[in-house]
């Protein structure tokens, strides 16, 4: 892929921040995914791309705009889109912090084709990518990472979504002696946490969206973090589309390679609500303010955006 297909992708990550915006706090998460779709996809017809959406918002006859097989873009180079117009809808909806707009691009057949399902994940950032083994016991992989990250397990800050699902985990991680960090949406921006020097945040374990395990996935590749995941269907409907999309082993414990192949990829994301990641969008008497992040896997470069439109996209 060229070079600046991340910076041509970057107003379609923005465009959807700013478009959701005046859903900020307003209860209605839903009307503020549609705000951030709507906007993102109206932006995809002005990039140089012939797009796949092969990570949307469902499949065709579950979601009107942005599903799975998809075609975006007004013609160029062949890709695989993965997005997320909005990650972290009851973020904006009850003005939490770290919602954000973020999409995944690579050459056409990179990303996992799978339909919107769950995902068992753990991801962890470069220091500790060959330490995680998402079969083994939950001591055994704190125990590894420690010894990887050169701390002890009582020093470990492990993040994950506050679910009930997870009220076993919690108290292995706990009894294991390690911290939990549990946040109420977007395990995204959780699982590229451990990549990020100075989050605090040693770890992602447990059950997310897999549509967002793939987003993760490309930007811990860029990164040089590391991630395997396991898909989790939960109806045998979810499974037999698994299946006719090419999922033959539901089963296997995918790496990161699996989630992402090749060596080319790009993540773009533009925050919507301040988090730990990225400032949300905000409206100053200079004009509407972005952040965003860009990162690539074949330059290695990870770039911190600020941009103030005049004019709202």
């Amino acid at each position: 892929m060229k070079e600046s297909i991340g910076y041509e992708l970057l107003k379609v990550t923005q465009a959807a921040a700013i478009g959701c915006t005046d859903w900020i706090g307003k209860g209605d998460k839903n009307a503020a995914d549609d705000a951030a779709v709507e906007k993102m996809r109206e932006m995809f017809k002005h990039v140089d791309i012939s797009g796949t959406v092969v990570i949307g918002e469902g499949e065709r006859d579950e979601a009107p705009m942005l599903y799975i097989g998809e075609e975006v873009g007004k013609g160029g180079e062949k890709v695989d889109i993965a997005v997320d117009p909005l990650e972290g809808t009851n973020n904006v909806a009850y003005n939490r912090p770290g919602a954000l707009a973020v999409l995944s691009v690579a050459p056409s057949g990179s990303l996992l084709h799978a339909p919107d399902t769950y995902m068992d994940k753990i991801a962890v950032g470069p220091d500790a990518k060959d330490a995680i083994d998402i079969t083994a016991s939950v001591a055994d992989n704190l125990k590894n990472i420690a010894n990887a990250l050169d701390k002890e397990v009582k020093e470990l800050q492990i993040i994950m979504l506050d679910r009930e699902r997870h009220d076993q985990l919690k108290k292995e991680i706990r009894n294991a002696g390690a911290g939990v960090t549990l946040i109420h949406d977007g395990d995204v921006s959780a699982a590229i946490m451990p990549s990020m020097p100075g989050s605090g945040i040693d770890a992602l374990m447990g059950i997310g969206a897999a549509p967002e395990g793939v987003l993760a996935a490309t930007a811990l590749k860029c990164l040089g973090g590391g991630m395997q995941g396991v898909l989790k269907f939960r109806s045998d409907e979810e499974a037999e589309r698994g299946k006719k999309m090419g999922i033959k082993n539901p089963d296997k414990v995918r790496s990161i390679d699996d989630l992402v192949k090749g060596k080319e990829c790009t993540f773009i994301a533009t925050g919507v609500t301040s988090g730990d990641l990225l400032e949300g969008v905000q409206y100053t008497e200079d004009g509407t303010v972005t952040n965003s992040l860009i990162v690539d896997y074949k330059t290695k470069r990870v770039h911190f955006i600020e941009s103030i439109f005049k004019d709202v996209l």
